[in-house]
């Protein structure tokens, strides 16, 4: 860090004390140990250079000879097609590196909204977060909201602000908006040094030195700052040590050092790495992926101060009955407890499994317990099985690597796994545990789609299955009312990966419109006969039934009600003709949609003593059910939710403007603590098929909603002929 030396030769000497020069690494590093393992995860908005500064940071540590283009497709971590394709990353990747004997698990997560669920998943395998920042666009709302989210969960984190040397760049006001969104804690180790515009180098904050990387590509030299450089970097160089000092664990040091005493370099070093590792303070490094100004210092930060898995605790863990054990710690030799943070399909190796190692170790060819709890409504049943992991990988992007072993707070890959999904936990067979679930996004946005042809629906549903058990953030179900096949998805750019990802397969599909699953329901009364006679020799068929329908309230259900005098219509006919109005009420009467809220009344009929029978009078029942719905005014009910809408009290007034476009209701407006509100609304669902998309676009990326089911209610004409 701060403390480089003059020699252009970073070391490391870390809290573990022991100073060693920086080396160079294989593409697959392999850790005995884990005080020798950092997992970072990289995180930012789409765009921002996440996926350079890794390949930089590759390039740095000797794994890759020289950087891929985002462009041709050839980074390390974008080598889904759909990644290529649309030139960002869709899903979380793992990038192993070694600083000395330091192993770096990097993760690069996706930016964008829609991937959210891989974003959680690196978030959830990680020990901390280097949330990249773009010195040309700034600070957004969601990454802003990130940020939070990994504070509710006292996540370590730093920051970097990439592409510094972009000709619209603004270091020094980005860093400003950085501060005002992130909040306290957030201070600058290092300025840029600037040689006729362009920056050439860093200025370390606390080591009063220059690191400058030119020619570009070679290793950076080192020389003192002379006097104006420090002259110009004193205010800051005075703001960075107190924030230093306010967070050591010696109380006196404020005030020795508010007295004129000079702390020692050591001393500050120390807290720092100390700080930044508790997750209480947050450097900020400027760099540049394409000149690899700042590469070096960013690697002394993440393999110094970021903290190791044993610096972590580790999730709750309990038996497959709910009883607590534990808490467990990061020991290689206790009880295996891993969780698959991530899964992909790969059409050699089948399954790929991200499992990210908590407790124990995992070693290829021995026997463990996978289970799988919680995701039943995303079509992730509950599942229990023993499997033996005659595959155990070292994942390097998109490549693997056969390893023997992987110990508690690595991460590793199984293949060929015939049952882990997403969220399952690895454990010991003969003692299985269960790791505490990760909270998954809940997919809004509904996609309909079907076979481009009858022949294609069994290969659809065949893929959808293989689709679906590799995301979590996809629910997929068969609408009983409407019967369409719907792909829940979290945006539309999901959605879009998700059919590349089907027809990757071989799959012929198409997307239709989603219907809404509208209802009807009688407006007025009316009555009607069901005559059924047919004769052509022998038995015939006979049956008459009048029947008088009343409109009731909403929510009421299906009245039927015998109001037969006299016998005309013989007992045993009586349920034969309330089957066949309540089979009718389930075609419909008008639109093809279930008819609710309805009482019928059988008030007469005829019956002959032969021909008569339990169908005849079904179908009696069902023509005079057709029969009343043609002489009374038919309504047709649309589904109406409960919808809680999340958003930043900035946005508060756009949302609730939207809502009433959407013919929503609102009933209540609430604070959420900090400087967030949560509205409620009655919305109809056919205002809500992109309002996932919509919602995220008005509040550039911070709002969130669930909805419930409430009730259906009339449809205005217009809403019906929509739906």
């Amino acid at each position: 860090m701060s403390a480089k030396g003059t020699n252009g030769t970073a070391k490391n000497t870390g809290r573990s004390g022991a100073e060693v020069s920086r080396g160079t690494a294989s593409p697959v590093v392999s850790a005995s140990r884990p005080d020798n393992i950092r997992n970072i995860a990289l995180v930012g908005r789409s765009g921002a250079g996440k996926t350079l500064l890794a390949e930089s940071l590759l390039a740095a540590t000797g794994v890759i000879s020289r950087m891929g283009s985002i462009v041709d497709g050839t980074t390390v971590s974008d080598s889904d097609p759909s990644e290529i394709h649309q030139q960002r990353s869709v899903a979380l990747s793992v990038l192993p590196f070694a600083v000395d004997e330091i192993k770096v698990n990097l993760l690069d997560t996706p930016g964008y909204a829609d991937f959210i669920g891989d974003l959680r998943a690196g978030l959830r395998a990680a020990d901390a977060a280097l949330f990249v920042v773009s010195a040309v666009d700034g600070v957004d709302a969601a990454t802003t909201a990130l940020w939070a989210e990994c504070e509710h969960v006292g996540m370590p984190r730093a920051v970097v602000i990439s592409r510094i040397d972009h000709p619209r760049a603004n270091y020094e006001a980005v860093l400003m908006g950085c501060q005002e969104a992130f909040g306290g804690g957030v201070l600058p180790l290092y300025l840029p040094v600037r040689a006729d515009g362009v920056i050439i180098g860093l200025q370390g904050l606390l080591s009063g030195s220059v690191s400058d990387y030119r020619p570009e590509g070679a290793p950076p030299t080192t020389r003192p700052a002379d006097a104006s450089e420090l002259a110009a970097a004193d205010a800051a160089r005075g703001t960075l040590i107190e924030g230093i000092i306010a967070e050591s664990e010696d109380e006196t040091l404020m005030d020795r050092y508010l007295g004129g005493e000079d702390v020692g370099l050591d001393i500050l070093i120390s807290d720092l790495e100390t700080a930044v590792a508790r997750g209480s303070f947050y450097p900020v490094l400027p760099t540049s992926a394409q000149t690899g100004v700042g590469i070096d210092e960013l690697l002394e930060v993440m393999t110094r101060a970021f903290p190791s898995p044993l610096e972590r605790e580790v999730p709750p863990v309990t038996d497959l009955d709910g009883n607590p054990v534990g808490p467990l710690t990061c020991d290689p030799a206790g009880p295996l407890v891993g969780e698959v943070v991530s899964t992909a399909i790969d059409s050699f190796l089948g399954r790929v499994c991200l499992l990210r190692v908590f407790s124990g170790t995992v070693r290829e060819n021995s026997t463990v317990h996978i289970g799988g709890h919680g995701l039943e409504d995303r079509g992730h049943q509950d599942h229990d099985s023993d499997e033996r992991v005659t595959h155990l990988q070292a994942p390097f992007g998109s490549s693997l690597r056969a390893v023997s072993f992987a110990v508690a707070g690595d991460i590793c890959a199984l293949t060929k796994v015939a049952t882990a999904e997403t969220g399952d936990t690895v454990s010991d067979r003969e003692s299985p545990l269960r790791i505490a679930a990760w909270e998954m996004p809940e997919p809004l946005m509904p996609v309909a789609v079907q076979g481009a042809s009858h022949g294609d629906e069994d290969a659809l549903a065949r893929s959808l299955g293989k689709v679906a058990a590799v995301d979590p953030t996809l629910r997929v179900e068969r609408n009983p009312e409407t019967h369409q096949l719907i792909l829940w998805c979290m945006g539309e750019t999901h959605a879009e990966v998700v059919l590349d990802r089907l027809r990757a397969q071989g799959v012929k599909l198409q997307t239709v419109d989603v219907i809404t699953p509208l209802r009807e329901t009688f407006a007025t009364p009316a009555a009607a006969r069901g005559r059924y006679v047919k004769q052509s020799g022998g038995h015939g068929q006979f049956a008459i039934c009048d029947i008088e329908v009343e409109p009731l309230e909403r929510g009421a259900g299906f009245e039927f009600v015998d109001k037969v005098v006299g016998g005309v219509v013989p007992g045993q006919f009586i349920s034969s003709v309330e089957k066949g109005v309540r089979e009718q009420m389930q075609k419909g009467v008008s639109a093809g949609f279930p008819v609710v809220d309805i009482r019928v009344k059988l008030v007469g009929g005829k019956a002959h003593s032969v021909d008569s029978s339990d169908a005849a009078f079904q179908a009696a029942g069902a023509l005079a059910l057709r029969e009343a719905a043609s002489g009374a005014r038919i309504q047709l009910l649309e589904p109406v939710s409960v919808v809680t809408i999340s958003v930043p009290d900035s946005y508060l007034g756009a949302v609730m403007n939207d809502l009433s476009s959407r013919r929503g209701r609102m009933t209540g407006t609430d604070s959420a603590g900090g400087d967030r509100s949560e509205v409620s609304a009655e919305i109809p669902d056919a205002e809500l098929l992109r309002y996932a998309i919509e919602l995220r676009a008005l509040t550039a990326g911070t709002g969130s909603f669930r909805r419930r089911y409430l009730r259906h209610e009339p449809a205005p004409s217009g809403a019906a002929v929509h739906a």
